[in-house]
């Protein structure tokens, strides 16, 4: 059953302000632009807050596809819903939502199964459009199309979403903790926890301590791992990867002229049972797995490295070793059922958001959020929309 529509706005265009990526690599344009309403299967939110994921500074940076422009990125955020779609039912207008790059339909046999969280009614893609049919919600006020960013598009004051790609949470939920949970940190905790099944008393390494790498020793520290190693070449991610449960730290700029694996292999006598690669690197990838104990390790792949990168693999130490090497998606985590949990973590007092959050500002300000996390001043700078 459709929902009834008592929004003004409801069925109407909205006009709102967006941060525009006109140019790759170019400081956002913040513009007015022309949202549209919801078609079926879609609801179009009011962005609360959003914050500035590492990926989209990848994407950012992209001259050619999948880079596109002129383009809404962002898509870590919370909204509330202004208006639903037609065979919409499970959201109703003022809903809190957290809007997700996976979909997370429900009926597929993944979406239904416990071992995946790979959706088959729409499959995971960087495209520049609605997932459904193809076409976007955005124009500007010239009445050029605007692209979007991994079905979500959070730098805008309004954004249409797949009913596929949002999440229904708590309303009283801090919005400026709950956005962290549309992408990087459950990324990072739902490897540790989900993905990898972290035991207690086991050892942990983590390969580039940004904000995923962070989020890979909370959940390590929640699943009781008795070593968690970070890897990086800022000094200053030591004291502040403390807070997350990190015990040891490699500078690996400076080994002595080891290799990262060859020091991991002798912390840890022989290798670590995880190892995360939170970089998007795929020698790092290899160094990861060369330092995984042989007959259980498991490496763990979370970093998005550039369109193309290859792995290499030796064929003997494949077959030898018994090592296992996998990507995560999300953290393996179903975003329906997942996010309202960790959210649930966090209100308990279990799960840590709060040190995460390095930097806060308006929306107006929102080139300085990219300029800290370049410079790697920040983890997560959350953008509020209404200032």
């Amino acid at each position: 059953m459709d929902q009834k529509q008592t929004t003004p706005t409801a069925g109407k265009p909205i006009r709102c302000r967006g941060a525009i990526a006109r140019a790759a690599g170019e400081p956002l344009v913040i513009e007015d632009i022309v949202v549209a309403p919801p078609k079926e299967y879609e609801v179009r939110i009011r962005i609360i807050c959003t914050s500035l994921c590492h990926s989209d500074i990848i994407f950012w940076k992209l001259k050619d596809p999948p880079g596109f422009v002129p383009r809404i990125l962002g898509h870590e955020a919370i909204g509330v819903v202004e208006s639903v779609g037609e065979n919409v039912s499970d959201f109703a207008e003022g809903d809190t939502v957290v809007p997700t790059f996976v979909s997370d339909c429900g009926e597929c046999v993944d979406c239904k199964s416990e071992k995946s969280n790979l959706c088959s009614t729409l499959p995971f893609q960087i495209s520049p459009w609605m997932p459904r049919d193809g076409t976007s919600r955005f124009t500007d006020t010239q009445g050029n199309v605007l692209y979007h960013f991994l079905s979500v598009s959070s730098f805008a004051e309004y954004t249409v979403v797949d009913i596929a790609h949002l999440t229904k949470v708590d309303p009283a939920a801090p919005p400026n903790r709950a956005c962290l949970l549309s992408c990087g940190i459950s990324t990072g905790v739902g490897a540790a926890i989900r993905t990898a099944k972290v035991e207690k008393g086991s050892t942990v390494a983590v390969f580039g301590l940004g904000a995923i790498g962070l989020a890979v020793a909370e959940g390590a520290r929640l699943c009781g791992a008795s070593k968690i190693i970070g890897v990086d070449i800022n000094l200053n991610k030591f004291e502040m990867g403390k807070k997350f449960g990190l015990t040891d730290f490699v500078n690996s700029a400076d080994l002595g002229g080891k290799s990262v694996s060859q020091v991991i292999n002798e912390m840890t006598s022989g290798g670590a049972d995880y190892c995360f690669e939170c970089v998007g690197m795929s020698s790092l990838v290899q160094e990861a797995y060369a330092c995984c104990r042989k007959g259980w390790g498991q490496t763990i792949v979370l970093g998005v490295d550039k369109p193309g990168a290859q792995l290499t693999f030796n064929s003997f130490d494949v077959l030898h070793y018994g090592k296992i090497i996998t990507g995560a998606l999300f953290g393996g985590l179903k975003a329906k059922s997942d996010i309202p949990q960790l959210l649930k973590r966090y209100t308990d007092k279990e799960l840590n958001l709060d040190d995460f959050v390095t930097h806060e500002i308006g929306f107006s300000e929102i080139n300085t959020a990219f300029d800290l996390l370049l410079q790697g001043i920040s983890l997560r700078c959350v953008i509020w929309m209404g200032k």
